[in-house]
Parts: C-alpha cells; sequence; structure tokens
C-alpha cells in the first residue's frame, strides 16, 4: 500500500517533523505501524486504528496518535499526529485532520 506524508504548500511534512520529535522508542513504534501498513494494508496485525469521522481514522501508537485517510489509488495519506492526552481526540486535532483530507481528497 502506498503511503504518502501531507505535505504544507510551504513544504513541510507536519507527520514526519512530529515523529522525529518522539523519543526512540515511540518514533520506533510509529514507524514500524506505518511500514506494516505498507506491506500489508491498514489490516495489518499489530496495527490498531479506529474510525474518527467519515473517511478520517487515526493509527494508535502507545499515547501517540496519526490521523489518515484513504484516497483512490489506494494511498494512504497521513495527515496529522499528536499526542493523546485524554479519552476523546481534541476537536482542534481533528479540525486540522480534517482541513488536510479535505486538500488531499479535492
Amino acid at each position: 500500500m502506498d503511503v504518502r506524508f501531507y505535505r504544507t504548500e510551504a513544504g513541510a511534512e507536519p507527520v514526519r517533523d512530529y515523529l522525529r520529535g518522539l523519543p526512540k522508542a515511540e518514533r520506533q513504534a510509529a514507524g514500524a505501524a506505518i511500514r506494516a501498513i505498507q506491506r500489508h494494508g491498514l489490516d495489518a496485525p499489530g496495527v490498531s486504528t479506529r474510525q474518527i469521522h467519515g473517511k478520517l481514522w487515526e493509527i494508535r501508537t502507545s499515547d501517540d496518535r496519526i490521523f489518515y485517510c484513504v484516497a483512490a489509488g489506494p494511498i494512504v495519506w497521513l495527515l496529522h499526529a499528536y499526542r493523546k492526552g485524554s479519552q476523546r481526540a481534541p476537536k482542534r486535532e481533528i479540525t486540522t485532520a480534517a482541513g488536510r483530507m479535505a486538500e488531499v481528497l479535492g
């Protein structure tokens, strides 16, 4: 499966930047989940996902969450990442991811 990182108009890749800032063990866990999706698809063993709303989903690794959507191809777009702090995803995090999803899905 093709996995791509959302890129801003300025060329930044927010999810990649977020992952680079994680402690090594957390970065490795997230990287392993992404590689598993690339190799085995969204039903990859050991990868925990959850639907947020409509086409917006999240990958759960430890306390880190990566929002994604799937576009034709199929292409998995990694849209936004954040550290979980409560039971529910904060509205501002969902809004950011949803805006990026609208861009990539056109």
